[in-house]
């Protein structure tokens, strides 16, 4: 019964989304929860049934689609992947039971589950044609997204969005194409002088090229996930992107679609090319501690809360790149678990965002302060929220943030350092929003009646509040599926790696436990 598991979750999403045309607008906000809590119980069921010491693909399915030039149905699942799928069903599901009575609310929930189809998709294809279909799909149900419900700009905001996503996409593809390429002339038989063309990614996983072209397509791949991340210079297009997305959109995008450049990141461009991932990771480290101080000193003189947690989400992105080209088990695995902290930090801040603006319908913090008298418990949540978000022990940002800077410490204690401290710097634009929102006397006369967070909100804010304690005590059940394949990942990359530096850099995790058993 699990063989097509992975297909059910991917699918299901978008079949429900056609007959939800056939739903009256009074019963699709009851639809849209009861599909998406079924999706999320399956996501849990596949949690259940995974097996957390297997290090390779489970659940794999394999579907000729074009043969003849290797593109193929190829779906799995690994540790790497497993929680961002269930942080996708997730966040869906929490998004479309916290949707306020907005304009064609039909249409939303439509939408968003016709998103969660590509989401899934992504991060459980294992042919690159069809992790690039479902890529690129992810950008028209969040392109309809800003553009129909965002603000004043939001038309200005989802092009944007769109030209900047779509050019890396194609700089990617045509990296993908020369992937297949090599495959078929590494694949060649000398008797008939025939190769077999493929775009698995686990075959392109076990081609080994020379340094040149791995620098070249390394380039390629990394045009269309720098962009996704956004990394710096290409984050221009995000608080853009935030500040004109309706609540709902802004959650999903910081959550779930941020995720996929940095998972991209692990899942192609470091088994595939190990020595072009040690020959650009300290310039990429560079950026990203870039990442980390610019964008903290944009959020510090933003006006605009939403912006602040946008520029933000920026900031922790940089943490996550770090960690994942630390290119050692500690980084990368904390650079995962690190995402899916992000996901539900940055995606319970926004949600948070969203509860003033339906108050009082500016995001301005000068129309503010004071609220803790007012809205104890919304104080108390965001407060919450605002911890894990600086990265404060016992909360779920720590866990990630420390295992990423351990494993770059391997690697550049001097850098390390950098990002540390840009780290710590970075937690004042945080407490200064938080104390110019909730301190002091209340001043302006419309917040002194406000109501504090309903129902509907807690059941939204709840969960997510005890998910951030409760893997911040005690990651063990996340990380331990996710450390079995990223060991496997990073023996791979040792193993196909050509330069002694890359063979310095990456570890040999083999080697490593023959010397600890003797």
């Amino acid at each position: 019964m699990f063989d097509y598991i992975l297909s059910t979750l991917i699918f299901f999403p978008a079949l429900a989304a056609v007959f939800g045309f056939m739903i009256h607008k009074d019963s699709i906000r009851a639809y849209g929860v009861t599909v998406s809590a079924i999706e999320l119980a399956l996501s849990l069921w596949l949690w259940f049934i995974f097996d957390s010491n297997v290090a390779g693909m489970q659940f794999m399915e394999n579907l000729p689609l074009l043969p003849a030039f290797g593109i193929n149905y190829i779906v799995g699942v690994d540790g790497i992947s497993l929680f961002i799928v269930i942080l996708a069903s997730f966040f869906t599901l929490i998004g479309i039971a916290s949707l306020t009575d907005t304009k064609k609310v039909k249409n939303m929930i439509i939408t968003l589950l016709f998103l969660q189809m590509t989401m899934i998709g992504v991060f459980v294809a294992l042919d690159a044609i069809l992790f690039y279909v479902f890529w690129e799909l992810s950008l028209v149900p969040m392109l309809y997204i800003i553009g129909a419900w965002g603000g004043e700009k939001r038309i200005y905001a989802s092009v944007k969005f769109f030209l900047y996503t779509f050019t890396g996409s194609l700089v990617m593809l045509v990296g993908m194409l020369f992937m297949a390429y090599f495959y078929y002339q590494a694949t060649i038989d000398p008797i008939t002088g025939v190769g077999i063309w493929s775009f698995a990614i686990l075959d392109w996983h076990r081609l080994i090229l020379p340094e040149t072209y791995q620098l070249w397509l390394f380039g390629a791949f990394f045009m269309g996930f720098a962009i996704k991340v956004p990394m710096f210079p290409f984050h221009t297009w995000l608080p853009y992107a935030h500040g004109q997305a309706p609540t709902i959109g802004s959650v999903i995008l910081a959550a779930i679609l941020l995720k996929m450049g940095t998972y991209a990141f692990i899942r192609f461009s470091l088994p595939m090319f190990p020595d072009a991932s040690v020959y650009f990771m300290f310039p990429i480290a560079i950026i990203a501690i870039i990442m980390i101080i610019y964008t903290a000193m944009v959020a510090y003189a933003q006006e605009d809360v939403k912006q602040v947690v946008a520029y933000s989400s920026v900031s922790h992105m940089g943490v996550i790149i770090l960690g994942t080209f630390a290119l050692n088990v500690e980084g990368i695995s904390g650079s995962i678990f690190l995402m899916i902290a992000h996901g539900v930090v940055s995606g319970a801040l926004f949600l948070l965002v969203g509860v003033i603006y339906d108050r009082r319908h500016t995001k301005m913090m000068s129309e503010f302060g004071g609220l803790a008298s007012v809205m104890p418990i919304y104080a108390t949540i965001f407060g919450v929220m605002l911890m894990a978000s600086v990265g404060m022990p016992l909360t779920i940002n720590f866990v990630g943030e420390f295992l990423s800077l351990l494993g770059f410490y391997q690697q550049s204690h001097i850098l390390t350092l950098l990002a540390g401290i840009a780290i710590i710097v970075g937690a004042i634009y945080m407490l200064a929003a938080y104390k110019r929102l909730f301190f002091g006397e209340v001043t302006n006369e419309k917040n002194k009646n406000l109501p504090d967070v309903n129902k509907r909100e807690l059941v939204a804010l709840i969960p997510l509040t005890i998910i951030t304690i409760w893997l911040g005590i005690y990651p063990k059940p996340v990380l331990e599926p996710i450390n079995n394949s990223v060991e496997y990942v990073v023996q791979l990359m040792h193993d196909k790696s050509i330069t002694e530096e890359a063979k310095t850099r990456i570890p040999n995790l083999v080697q490593a436990s023959m010397q600890e058993v003797n």
